[in-house]
């Protein structure tokens, strides 16, 4: 599971205009309505094609837990594609994206100055080229650490330098021990 994927995914799932299905049977139409075939949403889901049909027609309606995790992620993967891409596209070019994390944060600096790591609490909002970087990167496939270290150069600049007007020699920020990550759009 992936903290800062999985939050970006959260952000951008807030913009939907509609609720996705709940319900297996629901949810197994809709997947099987986009896939264009019962065969492609049980080689995606690893169940039997005849166990995809009888879903579909309400024969069965509460999938096991493994199954309904699955099933719920390839719908929300697939859900409002165009109203996704629409909120992405905002966050990269104007709106830009807020972050709200607890966690430890310290930086690298000249000596003489306190570096010393500790707990903070921030709500930040960032810029929108930060934003556009974060999507881009989860489009690439990047693991939470390269999108960690997006978003710890983001708060350096943003928060710690307040966009060059003070810690101009601040050389890194390191960001761990994350107790509480959410963003919004």
């Amino acid at each position: 599971m992936s903290l800062f994927g999985d939050g970006l995914d959260a952000a951008v799932h807030k913009a939907f205009t509609r609720p996705a299905p709940k319900s297996a049977p629901a949810q197994m139409r809709y997947l099987v309505k986009q896939l264009k075939g019962t065969r492609p949403v049980a080689q995606l889901l690893r169940v039997s094609q005849r166990t995809v049909e009888r879903y579909v027609k309400g024969q069965i309606k509460k999938p096991r837990p493994d199954l309904a995790a699955r099933l719920e992620r390839e719908v929300k993967k697939r859900w409002q594609p165009q109203i996704r891409a629409r909120a992405r596209q905002k966050a990269a070019t104007t709106g830009g994206i807020v972050i709200d994390t607890r966690a430890r944060m310290g930086y690298t600096a000249p000596i003489g100055s306190t570096d010393q790591d500790r707990i903070r609490h921030l709500t930040v909002a960032l810029p929108p080229h930060y934003a556009a970087r974060l999507f881009d990167a989860q489009e690439a496939g990047a693991g939470d650490q390269q999108l960690k270290e997006i978003a710890a150069e983001a708060l350096k600049e943003v928060y710690f330098q307040d966009n060059g007007r003070r810690a101009g020699q601040l050389e890194e920020v390191r960001f761990t021990d994350i107790e509480h990550l959410q963003f919004d759009l």
